[in-house]
Parts: C-alpha cells; sequence; structure tokens
C-alpha cells in the first residue's frame, strides 16, 4: 500500500472523468489517500471517496478547525508556525502532506501556484507527481527535477512570479536542482484513456536545438532580463549543466549561480553557454518588425 497525496484549485468544484478514473486506480489498488480540508478540489475529491464508500482516507488540516471532513475520516491536524497567516498558514499541512506521501496527483485550474508548488514539494522529495490541466484537458508527469525545469519553461512569467513569492527560500533553490535524489521515486501506474502505456523512461530527452532556440528567442522577446537569464538558465539546466560547463571551461557551480532565480552573469558567460548549446546571438534592425506589422494591417 502506498500513500497519494491529491490535490488541486479551489476554483475547482467538480471532477472531470479523467481524474475518476485516476482516482478508481487509487481505490482499486487500496492505497491510503491523504487530502487536505479546503474547498474546490479538496472538497469534490472527498465526496467522490464519500461516494465510493472508501475508508483508506486521512485529511489534512492546518490549525485547530477543519473546513471539510465529508466522511469523517482520521484527522491530523498541523501547527503552522506562529504568526503565520494567508497562504502560508494553510500551506503547513500541504508541506506536510509532500513529506508523507509516496506520489501526488494535482488537480490544476491551470492557474493557481498553489497546486504547483506541490509538484514542487514533491518532486524535491524524491516523489513522482501527476499534474492535470484540467481547462486544457491535459495531463503532465513529472518525475525529475529535469522535468520540473521544462514545465516552468512553459508557464508565464506572472505564474512564474507568483511561484517564487509563495514558495520557501528551502523550496526555491534553483542552484540544488541538479542533484539527484538519495530515494528513488515509487512508481504508481495510472492508465491513460484510451492510450497504450508507453514502454517506462528514467530521462526526458534533451530539447532539441530548435526547441531551445524558440524558447531562448521568446525569452528575448519580453525584453526582461530575468526572464531571459531565467531562460537560459532552464535550458541549460535541461541539456545538462555538468555537459554546459565542460563546453564553455567555467564551473558548474557557478553556472548554477549564475543562471538561477536573481542571478547576474557577465555576457561573456551568456555567450559561452548559447554557443555550448549551438547558438549565437544576431541583431536585427527594431525598425524592421515595425515595418512588418504596418504592412501587416
Amino acid at each position: 500500500m502506498k500513500t497519494i497525496f491529491v490535490g488541486g484549485s479551489r476554483h475547482i468544484s467538480r471532477l472531470p472523468a479523467e481524474i475518476k478514473q485516476r482516482l478508481n486506480t487509487v481505490l482499486k489498488n487500496g492505497h491510503h489517500v491523504i487530502v487536505g480540508d479546503a474547498n474546490g478540489a479538496d472538497k469534490a475529491v472527498q465526496k467522490y471517496l464519500l461516494e465510493s464508500a472508501y475508508d483508506k482516507v486521512t485529511v489534512f488540516c492546518s490549525g485547530d478547525s477543519f473546513r471539510n471532513n465529508l466522511g469523517s475520516w482520521r484527522t491530523r491536524h498541523v501547527s503552522p508556525q506562529k504568526h503565520v497567516t494567508g497562504f502560508q498558514f494553510y500551506a503547513a499541512k500541504d508541506r506536510e502532506m509532500a513529506r508523507e506521501a509516496d506520489f501526488g496527483l494535482m488537480i490544476w485550474d491551470g492557474k493557481s501556484a498553489g497546486t504547483v508548488l506541490n509538484v514542487l514539494r514533491l518532486i524535491r522529495a524524491g516523489k513522482i507527481a501527476v499534474l492535470i490541466n484540467v481547462p486544457e484537458k491535459s495531463s503532465l508527469n513529472i518525475k525529475s527535477i529535469e522535468q520540473w525545469e521544462a514545465f516552468l519553461t512553459t508557464c508565464s512569467s506572472e505564474l512564474k512570479s507568483d511561484l517564487r513569492a509563495r514558495a520557501t527560500p528551502d523550496e526555491w533553490r534553483p542552484a540544488e536542482f541538479g542533484q539527484p535524489s538519495l530515494l528513488a521515486p515509487l512508481e504508481i501506474e495510472f492508465p491513460e484513456p484510451n492510450a497504450r502505456e508507453a514502454p517506462p523512461s528514467q530521462h526526458s530527452p534533451p530539447p532539441s536545438g530548435n526547441d531551445v532556440a524558440v524558447a531562448i528567442n521568446a525569452a528575448l522577446e519580453s525584453g526582461d532580463p530575468a526572464f531571459i537569464v531565467d531562460a537560459i538558465g532552464n535550458m541549460a539546466r535541461l541539456r545538462g549543466m555538468t555537459q554546459v560547463a565542460r563546453d564553455t571551461g567555467l564551473a558548474r557551480e557557478s553556472l548554477y549561480r549564475s543562471l538561477s532565480n536573481g542571478g547576474n552573469p557577465e555576457f561573456a558567460t551568456v555567450l559561452k553557454v548559447l554557443a555550448a548549446m549551438g547558438l549565437r546571438l544576431e541583431a536585427k534592425p527594431a525598425a524592421l518588425k515595425k515595418r512588418h506589422a504596418l504592412q501587416s494591417a
């Protein structure tokens, strides 16, 4: 029996069929479910478990009062630090569930930073998380820090800023992302609807040269230096920071620091890293873009 942390966004009040199918897999295998007490996805999951007459459930809450425990299941009170309020108060229970779980199933509204942070907490603990984007009807298995970094490149700058603001310093430490976990993650099979199971893979393939160029060009278009450094760092980690360090002749630890959130790499370092990834900077007159826009109007 494994312990499954099921969580999600407060804006999701009804479970799609895919979520129910995945929960049925958990129930069929007799796994222990841990879930929060919030409204939204937590309450919807509780309702489904109650309707399924499932009793291997523990409900977690921050503080002394439970908002929802529909099945009168076992409970766990998590005491936040004194004087902590708001998001961090309720996040105390999420951190505890991420520590206790073997696997995570996150039900996402496509916007909530809190749900995504639970994925990060699970990955940092050497666990696997499935992130289901309900509006887009898509799911993503995140098994490693490299896959987390790849996911971050698809997030908006607004969501990434929200994640950084809500995460604790211990949770948001990009310089340590390259270090392997001492615990092998536990795999739980969740069959995809109408799809054959793909053979398991220990590592996600590195992005192609074209993928790297697209991601970095999008960052350059933003004109935001922090976003640009973040994108270059993400791509370097996905390609393999050890190899990038060898190709540039720079120290791996130094690259992690300078190409992480808040880093300020020298221009020479940026050029060397781009060259190591098979890229080069190219300047174009800004007027060409404006002229093209006028011609297309």
